[in-house]
């Protein structure tokens, strides 16, 4: 996704009428303008990814996820309605994220790669002062490469830890 697909969206989503997509693409879009200027300066427009593009998406999202549990603590259900309304918007840009086993089958292939037996005890791969929590460092940031984008780091961290348990 570029953001001239964004901006195709936006276009057909104004001649379709619908305000509440349009009102959530164009703050998405000048979410995304922003963060470009924010890294690439005058070069924004020229130097702009995909990866930073879904970067943005997904900031979005979690800020709106965290809005409606918010919102819903507060008693106020028509604004959590109004943000789960944008959030469905917003995933529409986020690519599908990969089955649990899925997720695990990756986990235990890095666990492997780097020389850490995920049923082994943590200390297996204590080489510095940190112990486990280096091993947890050193499997989470090769697990986060391989996986992609395709699974939130939460939920990678939480199947680790349990893997490493």
């Amino acid at each position: 996704m570029t953001l001239s697909d964004l901006q195709q969206d936006l276009n057909s989503s104004l001649k379709a009428h619908q305000t509440d997509r349009v009102e959530t693409l164009r703050f998405l879009i000048a979410a995304v303008r922003n963060a470009a200027i924010a890294k690439y300066g005058n070069e924004a427009d020229t130097k702009l990814t995909e990866a930073d593009i879904l970067d943005v998406v997904k900031k979005q999202v979690k800020t709106h996820r965290e809005s409606i549990e918010a919102f819903i603590s507060a008693g106020r259900q028509e604004l959590a309605d109004r943000e789960k309304a944008q959030l469905a918007v917003l995933e529409e840009f986020v690519p599908k994220e990969i089955s649990d086993e899925e997720l695990k089958k990756l986990l235990e292939a890095v666990s492997t790669s780097i020389g850490r037996d995920p049923s082994a005890s943590p200390s297996t791969l204590s080489s510095g002062p940190k112990g486990s929590g280096q091993a947890f460092g050193l499997v989470m940031k090769s697990a986060m490469v391989a996986v992609g984008g395709k699974a939130d780091g939460g939920r990678v961290a939480a199947m680790l830890k349990q893997m490493l348990g």
